[in-house]
């Protein structure tokens, strides 16, 4: 597959919907010894990549200094099917706005930052890593 989701196909445009609607995605970062290293993670599709506001002692941080290349994808469906998985390539953008400056990213996890007890700044402060993920590689079905 391409870099880029065609929403004038079906998997393009339901890939970009469960994008949109989803909550939790899953990243793939490789240690320095070169193990997979899976994360569950919050994330906001924004301007044809992945926004993720990482945790300021993540490994998966250190990891991405080391090693770009990535893997993310969303939870298939109970027989496999209707999955979305990408890879791509990650960057920190410390140019980013927090995370409560950002209105799609408080619209979508206020409610969970609010029910774990949290308030949108103390979020800024314990997850002030920008990560952004450039697509490389698309598989949908």
């Amino acid at each position: 597959m391409t870099a880029t989701l065609d929403p004038s196909t079906t998997a393009g445009a339901r890939a970009l919907e469960r994008l949109d609607t989803e909550k939790i995605g899953w990243l793939t970062t490789v240690t320095p010894d070169g193990q997979p290293q899976a994360s569950a993670i919050w994330f906001l599709w924004e301007d044809g990549e992945v926004l993720i506001y990482s945790h300021k002692r993540a490994p998966r941080n250190g990891n991405i200094e080391d090693n770009p290349s990535v893997a993310f994808n969303l939870h298939t469906d109970a027989g496999g099917g209707d999955y979305v998985s990408m890879e791509g390539t990650a960057r920190f953008d410390p140019e980013h706005p927090v995370s409560s400056e950002v209105p799609a990213y408080q619209a979508k996890y206020l409610a969970m930052i609010e029910a774990y007890g949290w308030t949108p700044h103390w979020f800024d402060g314990e997850y002030p890593v920008v990560l952004r993920i450039t697509p490389t590689r698309w598989r949908l079905g």
